[in-house]
């Protein structure tokens, strides 16, 4: 496994209380227009509300960046990517519906929408919503720091197709393994408690994971690439091959058995 770039010596510059605050308006704003979608169009099949979903929340994301954020790039999953961000100071990455699967099946809450400001190779502020939770998770007002884990600790796994290294950290740890949908559902389900690592190996794109990596971080949880590099992020190419999310009391535990 190729290791990543190493994230950059110089300090990223640190995120403004403003841009906290911008990250969480944007990803609470797409939510609420998501859920009123979802009502308004739930008899129109799933094809239609995936699209319409990924449409609407990216068109929206983007207007209001234009708006609040002129002078900075953005790396969005629905938008055309192009080289001008590699050079920029500051680079929003967004996933304006995270688990459209998830989103295209009423009434399922696992899905989110992830909004995050990336400096010098690291997320420096995000928010991820999960509008059918009611909750926003964000780095402008932390989660609460990691508590005890429990005797038998929780590997949460996508419900179709867990992959290989789930399977083996929970041997491991002799842990439950526990189902959900999306990037961000999974990391938030890690932080605020309902669960304990999160380790994919299938690979994602940036966007999938920049702001629920940023929320994890400033709650006090491990993030990295599951070999334990440290992620990096607006790279040329944004797919990034695995991830590691876990409890800070795990970490060692599981990288024994990631790094394998």
């Amino acid at each position: 496994m190729a290791p990543s770039p190493p994230v950059p010596d110089r300090a990223p510059p640190s995120a403004s209380a403003d841009d906290h605050r911008l990250a969480v308006a944007l990803a609470d704003e797409a939510g609420r227009l998501l859920v009123a979608l979802r009502a308004e169009l739930r008899e129109s099949g799933a094809a239609t509300l995936k699209d319409e979903g990924d449409r609407r929340s990216h068109e929206l994301l983007m207007d209001r960046l234009g708006a609040e954020r002129p002078a900075d790039a953005v790396l969005s999953e629905e938008g055309i990517d192009g080289a001008a961000r590699l050079s920029a100071a500051r680079t929003w990455i967004i996933d304006p519906l995270d688990g459209t699967r998830e989103f295209s099946e009423p009434p399922r809450p696992d899905w989110a929408v992830h909004v995050a400001l990336v400096a010098g190779g690291l997320p420096i502020a995000g928010a991820v919503a999960l509008p059918a939770q009611g909750i926003t998770l964000s780095t402008g007002a932390p989660s609460a720091p990691p508590g005890a884990v429990p005797a038998r600790p929780r590997v949460i796994v996508s419900r179709s197709r867990p992959p290989k290294v789930a399977l083996a950290v929970a041997e491991a740890l002799g842990a439950e393994l526990v189902e959900m949908g999306s990037a961000g559902a999974k990391v938030a389900a890690v932080v605020l408690g309902a669960a304990d690592v999160y380790a994919h190996a299938g690979g994602q794109y940036e966007w999938d994971s920049a702001a629920p990596v940023a929320v994890a971080a400033a709650a006090g949880f491990h993030t990295s690439r599951i070999d334990g590099v440290a992620l990096a992020y607006n790279r040329p190419d944004p797919w990034l091959p695995d991830l590691l999310v876990c409890h800070p009391s795990l970490t060692e535990q599981v990288l024994a058995v990631t790094r394998r």
